[in-house]
């Protein structure tokens, strides 16, 4: 399994249970128990944001050079609202990582 990258979003929101002292939920996964995502969630998680981020650069070369894009700005704000209501239960951090990698493919590419 391929390393996830250092930028990508590890953090996550773990419930706690009010009380004199914190206590965080956690669930059993084999023999251990786990606050927050495991590697293997936290790669599918990453990989899913990847194949999303190759995909927008894609599109955006393909409307750039099409001339349907007139500033990359206004276009990424209108692409992170697209994603926020796609329903793709991906975190703020996620989004955020999503589209600074994808403008970052974009401008490779060019």
């Amino acid at each position: 399994m391929k390393d996830v990258p250092e930028g990508f979003p590890r953090g996550f929101a773990a419930s706690t249970i009010p009380g004199t002292q914190a206590k965080f939920l956690a669930r059993k996964v084999g023999e251990r128990y786990i606050v927050g995502p495991t590697p293997e969630e936290l790669y599918d998680r990453w990989d899913r944001c990847e194949d999303l981020a190759q995909q927008l650069a894609a599109r955006t070369l393909r409307k750039q050079a099409a001339g349907l894009i007139s500033d990359l700005d206004t276009f990424y704000k209108e692409t992170e609202y697209r994603v926020r209501g796609q329903g793709w239960n991906l975190s703020e951090d996620e989004v955020q990582w999503l589209l600074k990698r994808a403008r970052l493919i974009a401008e490779k590419s060019e």
